[in-house]
């Protein structure tokens, strides 16, 4: 008796009467049905890769009005090139876009950016990280161009070995602008005569600088360096001073109504 109620038991738990174990066949089947339930969270989707890398532009720089193809053709031709006017006619973009080429070709070697680290009518305090990170929140236009102009993946490699240089005007003093250099200074216009006159004086030979800037918007009190450098460097040999209008905005047709609005009303 007790050998057959054992035998019930055994039964009643998933073993055939061959004596074989059969819940096998029954937990297999419950894990197949839970596999169409599984989610793989590292699959990564087109949308988060387009938001996070942007796409290379694969088309080569164009000029959207003919004073962009004027600059673009003093910077092309000139050791130094000043790019004054409103916001938004793409003063910073074909400099950026202009050194990315440069790079690419192997026409230079090194990209040198840089700007005051003037803040727009507000103190920021001190920023987290080091050098690199408290500067990356001036800076981060630029790379949004190389960006597009590199691919995202280039930059990155060009920052960590020295081949993109970003660094706040202060940080310029002692170093000469070699051959083979793309400088580029932007937002030039929170700049004291005394920094412009040491950034100048940093040329060396052979390397191409750009100093982009609107007058009408400096954020420091006192002398500004760009309008004391237009006016004291204006006709001297290899440098161009191209000034934009306010029909030559590209960014949008509302920029220039609201600048329209602040500066001629």
């Amino acid at each position: 008796m007790a050998k057959r109620s054992h035998a019930r038991r055994s039964t009643s738990q998933g073993y055939a009467e061959d004596g074989n174990y059969r819940g096998s066949r029954h937990k297999s089947s419950r894990r197949h049905r839970n596999d169409d339930n599984i989610v793989e969270i590292n699959s990564r989707s087109q949308q988060i890769e387009t938001a996070y890398s942007p796409p290379r532009s694969p088309q080569p720089l164009r000029a959207k009005n003919q004073a962009q193809q004027d600059y673009i053709n003093a910077i092309r031709h000139h050791a130094l090139t000043f790019g004054i006017g409103p916001a938004g006619t793409g003063k910073s973009y074909c400099a950026g876009a202009l050194a990315a080429e440069a790079l690419e070709s192997g026409r230079i070697e090194r990209i040198i950016l840089t700007r005051p680290a003037v803040e727009t009518g507000e103190n920021l305090g001190f920023l987290p990280g080091d050098l690199d990170q408290k500067f990356s929140v001036y800076i981060d236009a630029f790379r949004d161009i190389l960006n597009e102009r590199l691919g995202a993946g280039t930059v990155d490699y060009c920052l960590r070995h020295g081949r993109i240089v970003a660094a706040p005007l202060a940080f310029m003093r002692g170093k000469t602008f070699n051959s083979k250099t793309f400088v580029i200074l932007d937002e030039a216009q929170n700049t004291s005569v005394a920094q412009m006159k040491m950034f100048l004086t940093r040329i060396g030979e052979d390397c191409k600088v750009v100093i982009n800037g609107d007058i009408e918007q400096s954020d420091i009190r006192g002398p500004n360096g760009l309008a004391d450098a237009i006016q004291r460097l204006d006709k001297l040999a290899s440098v161009h001073i191209h000034e934009f209008a306010r029909e030559d905005i590209v960014r949008s047709g509302l920029v220039r109504d609201i600048i329209d609005r602040y500066e001629l009303n």
